[in-house]
């Protein structure tokens, strides 16, 4: 089994459904704190890439900083929204399953069976 990785939030009802998924099926995960421990840039790509989504699908345009950085301009460069994902981890999608070299948003919670065994 390919080890698992979950981009977490304890305070996300979505993101404590996945996790809640994985513990039902006897799997455990990696448990990443995002918000404490943010991904850098190179990360942020990485689970782009495996997601196969771009740096706009990423953020969540509810959050107070989406509109207070105004990201929803699109002139701003893929790197310029992945910058503002690092220095707002809050503005990343959760939760994130990773399994190897494919991730899934768990938004709804059952996007994450495709990567379960």
């Amino acid at each position: 089994m390919t080890d698992l990785t979950l981009y977490h939030n304890p305070r996300c009802s979505k993101s404590r459904a996945a996790l809640e998924l994985l513990e039902s099926r006897g799997l455990h995960a990696q448990v990443v704190l995002y918000l404490q421990t943010p991904p850098d840039a190179a990360q942020l790509r990485s689970l782009l890439g495996k997601l196969g989504i771009a740096p706009r699908q990423l953020l969540r345009s509810g959050e107070d900083e989406y509109k207070d950085l105004n990201l929803a301009d699109p002139a701003l460069s893929d790197e310029q929204l992945i910058a503002a994902m690092v220095a707002h981890p809050k503005l990343i999608e959760r939760p994130i399953l990773v399994a190897g070299e494919r991730a899934a948003i768990g938004r709804p919670t059952e996007n994450l069976l495709e990567l379960l065994p």
